[in-house]
Order: C-alpha cells, then sequence, then structure tokens
C-alpha cells in the first residue's frame, strides 16, 4: 500500500489539477460554441436541434461509470489505438490510459453543465443589445462575439465553475482511462498516466489490508481534496466576479 513515510501527496494534487485544466481546456469551448449555436442559430423545431438537446438530456443522465467505459472504449482504444496504427506502427504510444484521455472523458461527462449554463447566460442579454449591433451594420456573428459573449461571460464562467466542482471529485471516469494508484515519477507527456486524489481514496478506503494504518492518510487525502477543490473554485469565482465588475464599469 501507499506509504506515507516514503511517498508524500504532491503528485496526486499535481496530477488533479492537471487533469480539471486539460478537461476545462476541452470542454468550455466545445460547451460555449453548442450553446450559441442553440440559442443564436438552430430553430427549436429543427430535427437537429431536437436530436442536440435530446443528446445533451441523455449525458445530463449517463452514471459516471458509463463514461469510463465510453472512454476506455472510444477515446483510449479507437481513437488512441488509431493514432498509434497510423503514426506509431502499431506501438502503444496513444492507445493506453492517459491523462489527455482521462481528461477528454471527463470534458464529456461535463459538457451538459456548460452547455446548460452558457444557454441560460445568453439568453439572459437583452434582445436590444443585439438589435442595436445589427442596426450600426454588425454582422450576426460579429454581435455574437463583441456584443453577446462578453454580456454572458460570467454565467460561462458559472459553467465552468460547476464544471470544475464536478470534475474535481469524480472517480469512476478516469478508473480506466488514466489513472493509476502509485506512480514514481510526475506526468511529463499527454500520454502519460497520472495520480489523483478521488482515485487514491477510492482505493485507500477499499483495498487496504489495514484499515487503522490507512484511516489517518485517508482522512488527510480527503480533506486535501476538499481544500484543492474549493480553492479552484475559489479562483473561479474571484475571476468571474472581476469580469462581472469590469463589465459594469464599461456599460455605466
Amino acid at each position: 500500500m501507499f506509504d506515507v513515510a516514503h511517498a508524500g501527496i504532491f503528485p496526486m494534487i499535481f496530477g488533479t489539477v492537471a487533469l480539471v485544466l486539460l478537461m476545462t481546456i476541452g470542454v468550455v469551448p466545445v460547451g460555449v460554441i453548442t450553446a450559441v449555436y442553440l440559442v443564436e442559430y438552430a430553430r427549436e423545431t429543427a430535427a437537429l436541434t431536437r436530436i442536440i438537446r435530446g443528446a445533451i438530456n441523455n449525458l445530463a443522465g449517463v452514471p459516471s461509470i458509463v463514461f469510463g467505459l465510453f472512454g476506455l472504449g472510444f477515446f483510449v482504444q479507437f481513437v488512441g489505438g488509431g493514432l498509434d496504427r497510423v503514426f506509431s506502427g502499431g506501438q502503444f504510444h496513444f492507445g493506453k490510459p492517459a491523462i489527455i484521455w482521462a481528461a477528454a472523458t471527463m470534458a464529456v461527462l461535463t459538457l451538459p453543465v456548460v452547455i446548460v449554463a452558457t444557454e441560460e447566460a445568453l439568453k439572459a442579454v437583452p434582445k436590444g443589445l443585439r438589435e442595436a449591433s445589427l442596426a450600426l451594420g454588425a454582422t450576426k456573428l460579429e454581435t455574437i462575439w463583441n456584443v453577446v459573449l462578453p454580456q454572458a461571460l460570467p454565467g460561462v464562467l458559472t459553467g465552468g465553475i460547476l464544471a470544475v466542482s464536478r470534475g474535481a471529485g469524480e472517480v469512476a471516469p478516469i478508473m480506466f482511462t488514466g489513472a493509476a494508484y502509485y506512480l514514481a515519477h510526475l506526468p511529463t507527456k499527454l500520454t502519460d498516466q497520472f495520480m489523483e486524489l478521488g482515485y487514491h481514496i477510492f482505493v485507500l478506503s477499499t483495498q487496504s489490508p489495514d484499515v487503522e494504518r490507512t484511516k489517518p492518510i485517508l482522512f488527510g487525502t480527503v480533506m486535501v481534496l476538499l481544500v484543492l477543490t474549493f480553492l479552484l473554485n475559489l479562483i473561479a469565482i474571484v475571476v468571474r466576479a472581476k469580469m462581472r465588475l469590469r463589465l459594469r464599469q464599461a456599460y455605466a
């Protein structure tokens, strides 16, 4: 088992932060683009719109363990294995559990949260601002980019905060796609495995042969995960507050 006398908790903190950052980089652009399409371009009665909304609703209700199996089958074996066949001559460089595939799986898991939060933020932007921009000669894309999105940015950040909160605590999606219980080194490439606080807690609480010896390490790891999640959310909330203040000053 994990020996606290010879190994610290920093690799788990590093892996958790790296996972959350990669997940956020992947999910926010896709979620925002999807929400912009649904609010600004799509017709509610169109078949494609109904399919997208049905997919979002289904994703929101799927158990997290299913996302882990999906990530293993699609990202690791299909995408990674395909890249290996094309670029690596069949050698396993991409077709194995790695932090990039774990982050991609977590991005799919949190995608509905970002889409819904961004949609609500876009709908809250007054219609008059759009009409004024179009009346001044701006194109629809310029209006969305320069008027609508800046106004909706605090709501977009709210979706990112919710995604970070869920992504930092999920274990099932990363069990099959990249997390490792113990590694002697930090991940230095996107194709490396990583240690993660939630997965470490899961192993300590279910696989330890000496429960009493494991309890102090387990409780300490839980406390670190809670504090880390709080700090990540606090950073995002501070950024959102500054964005709102700048918007108020700009339109004052």
